[in-house]
């Protein structure tokens, strides 16, 4: 299988599409020898996110890593953020700008089409799958695109990101209610800084399965990975600086869920 599939008991679907960290065999001679060390993962979100069981949480997780595939990315693989760096499908370079492949290994369209359909297509279908299947049981659907990012990247962005960074498609993916009760939980938190629809405003999944009147709400949560680990070879995980982030997390996750349920409660 390309993914797992972890089934809940609530209205809460958790995607996480960039913690893959494999890259098949067949394919490690293509890329340059930094390529093994994976450095644009999502790292650790596992772990970061264990308490999604206490929330009855649904979670959708790749096997292989973006450098493969990029599953929050269109089929056509138009970009995402016009006028910014922005990585393809099937990426072409590191988050830094230098090249992922070696010379004349990139893959061709033969090459990309062979990954969307062995990689993409089944995630993308799990998750529209599970997003009925929980709409059907609840009424709604709250799914939640989790991801991580080091805190300064200047080929994507200038400056520092702020530490939790909430996307929904400027408004079109989720509720109000639902987009302002993720921000109030953000702003508990002391020291760490946020922002909603900013740089990241949230990408394909967010855009393409968040439905408010369909009652699908999609919200992206792009966090510092300051937050919770070193952003640096060789990526530990900081238990101390996690154990602080995680109520903050659980927080943002409960009263959206809360904010979802109220607006159909009966």
């Amino acid at each position: 299988m390309t993914f797992t599939l972890d089934r809940g008991t609530s209205a809460l679907l958790v995607s996480m599409p960039h913690q893959g960290t494999e890259i098949p065999p067949e394919l490690l001679s293509d890329y340059v020898p930094r390529a093994r060390a994976l450095e644009d993962t999502d790292w650790h979100l596992d772990r970061l996110y264990d308490f999604l069981p206490e929330l009855g949480a649904s979670v959708l997780r790749p096997r292989y890593s973006r450098y493969v595939i990029d599953l929050n990315r269109p089929p056509d693989d138009a970009p995402m953020y016009p006028g910014s760096s922005n990585t393809e499908l099937c990426p072409t370079r590191f988050f830094t700008g230098d090249e992922l492949f070696r010379t004349g290994c990139a893959p061709g369209p033969d090459e990309r089409d062979r990954r969307r359909a062995a990689c993409w297509q089944p995630y993308h279908a799990a998750l529209a799958a599970e997003l009925q299947r929980i709409k059907a049981i609840h009424g709604f659907v709250l799914l939640w695109d989790a991801h991580s990012i080091r805190s300064q990247i200047p080929w994507l962005f200038e400056g520092t990101l702020p530490g939790l960074n909430i996307g929904t498609a400027a408004g079109a993916s989720a509720g109000p209610s639902v987009a302002s009760a993720v921000a109030a939980a953000c702003a508990c938190a002391d020291g760490v800084s946020h922002a909603l629809n900013g740089r990241f405003k949230g990408g394909y999944i967010t855009r393409h399965y968040g439905a408010p009147d369909d009652r699908i709400h999609a919200v992206q949560l792009e966090m510092c990975q300051s937050l919770y680990m070193r952003e640096s070879m060789p990526f530990d995980y900081d238990e101390a600086k996690a154990a602080a982030i995680k109520p903050v997390l659980k927080a943002m996750l409960s009263q959206a869920l809360t904010a979802c349920r109220d607006l159909y409660a009966k």
